[in-house]
């Protein structure tokens, strides 16, 4: 029976590939034929861990060359997209996504600090999604696209081994949404790449049906209509002849009617755990829940030795955030610290992190302050053929 509850457990966390995956701005140019594992474990205190595991496949001319396609598999759940590139016009490409397993709508109820495993659940289902991407200036060396993207999934929910009797789950449900953006020039799906930029701004509208009451006595509410406005700037830089490399971003998110479900998730490190991660070394998992957010990050990596395989990595990370109603903390700016040691072989084929991160802000039992370690691991298949 232990083993069993273990297994599902591996499988829960390992469904948040769908977070990582699900809504890539663009279709992919590359051939990649990556597997990418990270973890993140607590230290201080009990609440979610930040996990995921997955194989991501790209083939950008699976038939002739027109034709891409983009897979991520994680244990039980999957995710990919069928890409048409010129299909209407010289400079608009369509795609269609699909995507589906177990456990890629859990939910984790995290409050000033503490995890109530029991106001939390797991969440099943999957969709599809139609995609629009056009290119504005196709005669200019950094793309500036204009994405459309409307889909429809399905979300069904379940309680763990620890949920709450007296809890009541939310109803099973249909979720539609209608996404657009502009976006210049654009990120890869790596770990640390070398060089990385982009400046993007999005809205989009989630509808629920049903929405309603759940919980104890109906004390919480799924509303119809949730709204997002977000705005994104990156840029990630290596000196490849020194072996230094300098990373830092600039996110601000906003929302209307935000619920438990469309508010923002704040918190952790793991880097490919969500489309759009906002970082806080040493805190759990998507700890803190805001309807507006500005959150600043930052990092520098230098080798330690002259072969530039074992490397050294800061970072850093704040946020000031407005809660959700129910999820107030004493401070609006929340801040942490990392600091990472990093191997990569001589072929580059793969790379290995040992790091560890420090919360300030972090409630821990009425305590401020929370630490964190974790690894990171990708394997890149298609770097050994590169160098043939």
């Amino acid at each position: 029976m232990a083993l069993g509850q273990a297994t599902v457990r591996f499988m829960a966390l390992s469904g948040l590939l769908v977070l990582a995956i699900n809504g890539v701005a663009q279709i992919d140019p590359y051939h990649r034929n990556l597997v990418q594992l990270g973890y993140d474990q607590p230290l201080s205190g009990s609440g979610p861990q930040g996990i995921y595991a997955f194989y991501y496949y790209s083939n950008p001319e699976l038939v002739g060359t027109n034709t891409a396609l983009r897979l991520a598999i994680a244990p039980v759940y999957l995710d990919g997209e069928i890409g048409f590139r010129q299909l209407i016009s010289r400079t608009t490409d369509l795609g269609v996504g699909f995507y589906g397993g177990a456990f890629g709508d859990n939910y984790y109820e995290v409050r000033q600090g503490h995890y109530y495993k029991g106001e939390s659940f797991y969440g099943h289902g999957g969709g599809a999604a139609l995609s629009l991407y056009q290119l504005l200036n196709p005669n200019m060396q950094i793309p500036l696209n204009l994405i459309a993207r409307g889909g429809l999934r399905y979300a069904l929910y379940d309680e763990t081994s620890d949920t709450d009797k007296e809890f009541v789950l939310p109803d099973n449900r249909f979720i539609g949404f209608v996404r657009g953006g502009l976006r210049l020039a654009g990120k890869e799906p790596l770990l640390y790449a070398d060089l990385g930029m982009e400046v993007s701004i999005w809205y989009e509208r989630q509808w629920r049906s049903p929405s309603g009451e759940y919980g104890f006595n109906d004390d919480r509410r799924t509303e119809h209509i949730s709204d997002l406005f977000w705005l994104y700037a990156g840029l990630d830089y290596a000196w490849t002849n020194v072996g230094h490399r300098i990373s830092f971003a600039v996110t601000s998110g906003a929302s209307e009617n935000a619920d438990r479900f469309s508010a923002w998730r704040l918190g952790g490190v793991l880097p490919l755990i969500s489309e759009l991660p906002l970082i806080l070394p040493g805190y759990y998992y998507e700890e803190l829940t805001a309807k507006r957010f500005v959150h600043l990050y930052a990092s520098y990596l230098f080798p330690l030795d002259p072969g530039h395989r074992f490397q050294f990595r800061i970072e850093a990370a704040t946020a000031c955030a407005e809660y959700l109603e129910g999820f107030e903390q004493p401070d609006r700016w929340q801040t942490g610290v990392g600091a990472g040691l990093i191997f990569t072989p001589k072929s580059k084929r793969y790379r290995i992190v040992a790091r560890y991160g420090y919360g300030f802000n972090a409630l821990r039992e009425g305590d401020r302050g929370a630490q964190s370690v974790g690894l990171l691991f990708q394997y890149d298949f298609e770097q050994g053929r590169n160098r043939r």
